[in-house]
Parts: structure tokens; C-alpha cells; sequence
């Protein structure tokens, strides 16, 4: 048995760091990489999966990863991942295991492993609600068009409008390097 994990909103200047870990107890056609799929495959593909597997969801807020940084929420995420859901093998999208001993990894695993698609696909669809449920919250940063991406229509808001609650202020955007928020 294999409990596949991925993350999703690593890279984004705004929102949660999601990790999923997915143990998959039916086989589903048609799951890939979260981001080679439409949102609303994403979305399909999601209520199969959950219905179809045992999972395990870790969420870390932007103030969390700017007091601990990014590899220690990756790290905290992996370690609680595998004490929530009991398996043989434990296998992570990408090429670093965090310093997390019992766990192995596999570059583009999300394309090639279906637990791992599984797993990129909880994460990405659970990021994706909740940074549109913020996008409610904070309409004048426009997060529905870029999921807190650094985009520039994104860095454009912030010039404007300035950091919000869901601004990761421990990222530095290229375009600030000489301005202070």
C-alpha cells in the first residue's frame, strides 16, 4: 500500500500552504498532475477521490510560514501526514524529503504515480476554495484571476492596495526590492 502526498501553493505570494497525503482504496480513471487538469476536472476528479480513499489534509497559514518558513511547514506537514495515515510506503511529489526520515520522493510523481495525482489533486482543489473564499473577503486583489500568484495584475493590487492578511510578507517580490510595505 502507498500513501501518495503532494502540496500545492508553495510558490504563491498570498494563501495556505496545502499538503495532502492520499491512500487510494479504488482505482480511479483519468487522475494526472493537478495543474495539467481544467478546474472543473480538478473539481470531478475530487469528490472520486475523496470518496474512494483515505486522506489527510494539513493547512499552514501564511503568518505560519513567515514565523517558520516554508521548508519547516513542509517538513511539520510530511511528519503529520504519516502519523495520521498508517501505510507501507510514503511517497512525495519532488527531489527533497525535507529531512523526514521513512519517506521517499520521486520528481513529477503527481504525472506518473496515481496516489500522488490523488493527493495533488485534494491539495490543489482545497487551496483553490479557500483562496476564492478570500477572494470574497478581499475583492480588490482580484485572487479568483490568480490564486495569490505573483502575477502581475497581482503586484499591481498590492502596489495599490498594499499587503492584506493573506500576504505572505516573508516572500520577497522583485518588484518592492526598493520600496517599503
Amino acid at each position: 500500500m502507498l500513501c501518495g502526498i503532494d502540496e500545492a501553493g508553495r510558490g504563491p505570494i498570498a494563501g495556505d500552504l496545502v499538503i495532502v497525503g492520499c491512500i487510494l482504496h479504488n482505482h480511479i480513471d483519468a487522475l494526472d498532475d493537478s495543474k495539467k487538469l481544467t478546474a472543473k476536472k480538478r473539481e470531478l476528479l475530487y469528490e472520486n477521490i475523496i470518496q474512494n480513499s483515505s486522506y489527510h489534509i494539513c493547512k499552514y497559514s501564511p503568518m505560519q510560514i513567515d514565523e517558520n518558513g516554508i521548508s519547516w511547514c513542509l517538513a511539520s506537514g510530511l511528519k503529520e501526514i504519516m502519523g495520521a495515515l498508517e501505510c507501507e510506503n510514503y511517497l512525495f511529489d519532488g527531489n527533497t524529503t525535507f529531512g523526514v526520515d521513512g519517506l521517499k520522493t520521486m520528481i513529477k510523481a503527481d504525472g506518473k504515480i496515481a496516489e500522488v495525482s490523488a493527493a495533488s489533486i485534494i491539495a490543489k482543489v482545497t487551496h483553490d476554495r479557500d483562496i476564492l473564499k478570500e477572494a470574497l473577503k478581499y475583492p480588490q486583489y482580484q485572487f479568483e484571476k490568480h490564486k495569490g500568484y505573483g502575477t502581475a495584475l497581482h503586484i499591481e493590487m498590492i502596489k495599490k492596495h498594499g499587503y492584506c492578511e493573506i500576504h505572505r510578507r516573508s516572500y520577497k517580490i522583485k518588484a518592492f526590492t526598493n520600496t517599503l510595505f
